[in-house]
């Protein structure tokens, strides 16, 4: 289900909150699993890693939990949840990605140290899935390149698909602010996709199966090491708005088929530190939960 689209229920959400602030923990925990997956799958993007996203997930949830009984109905639920989701985001400690892609130029250089190896056609099909990975890992490596504002409105308002008057009112600025500053993140995303994929200009030597296959070889990129292509039937386009104007009316729709072809998770089984919080009364009674 996306959280922000036309399926999000404020009333069923509100619902749950009450129940969450009488102290009901099955509609807390209810809660906290309709939001997890939008908020693990922005921090996947916004991380690069899928271990420091689920921190990041984790933190964001936490501090959201303590905060429930602060909410004061004046606003919708949705927006002030998300605001402090990513607010989190913005004011988290730099993790490995942050340090990995730190700009464009540092970014073109690694791509053009990776030799494109010649391939036969047999070839094309053995390093197949190993060049989705790459692609994948190549366009969340360029989105990193963006500064973290600029990061977290692109995943946000252009490969989540949130438009600007929702998007505005979660990053809490103005309608304009909020357009002039996903724009200046866009463009500066798409002049390097122009300049250096190859998916977006035949005229640019970058592959992804060719590099594909010379990371194998070098033992860089292997089976047993994607973190991207792992069998996940959910893509970041189910999460994502169909019918933005912003998105629709100035994004080439092939950057965003590209980017909206991201896999997303959407199976949480594993318990984490917020069901454990969940699960014990005196720190829901700490939090005014119970």
């Amino acid at each position: 289900m996306n959280q922000l689209g036309d399926k999000y229920s404020e009333e069923k959400n509100i619902e749950l909150l009450k129940s969450s602030l009488d102290g009901n923990k099955d509609a807390l925990n209810k809660l906290v699993k309709i939001h997890r997956p939008y908020i693990f799958n922005v921090a996947w993007k916004f991380t690069f890693d899928p271990q420091d996203a689920e921190d990041l997930t984790q933190e964001a949830l936490i501090k959201v939990i303590t905060k429930l009984s602060q909410f004061k109905f004046e606003s919708q639920f949705r927006t002030w949840l998300y605001r402090i989701v990513f607010n989190e985001f913005l004011l988290s400690k730099r993790r490995k990605g942050d340090k990995q892609f730190t700009d464009f130029e540092n970014q073109g250089k690694r791509l053009d140290s990776i030799e494109n190896a010649t391939l036969d056609e047999s070839e094309e099909k053995e390093y197949e899935e190993l060049a989705k990975e790459l692609r994948y890992r190549c366009l969340s490596g360029m989105i990193m390149c963006l500064t973290r504002e600029q990061r977290l409105l692109f995943i946000v308002g252009e490969t989540f698909g949130v438009d600007h008057n929702l998007g505005s009112e979660i990053f809490g600025m103005t309608k304009g602010n909020y357009r002039v500053k996903l724009h200046r993140a866009r463009k500066e995303l798409i002049n390097f996709m122009q300049q250096k994929c190859g998916l977006m200009n035949p005229k640019n030597p970058c592959r992804c199966g060719k590099k594909a296959k010379t990371m194998h070889k070098n033992g860089h990129l292997t089976e047993d090491q994607q973190f991207f292509n792992v069998g996940y039937k959910t893509k970041v386009a189910d999460y994502a708005f169909q019918n933005s104007e912003l998105v629709a009316d100035i994004v080439d729709k092939k950057h965003l088929e590209l980017l909206r072809d991201i896999p997303a998770k959407d199976d949480f089984s594993k318990e984490t530190i917020v069901e454990e919080i969940i699960g014990s009364n005196e720190l829901l009674d700490f939090f005014e939960l119970n």
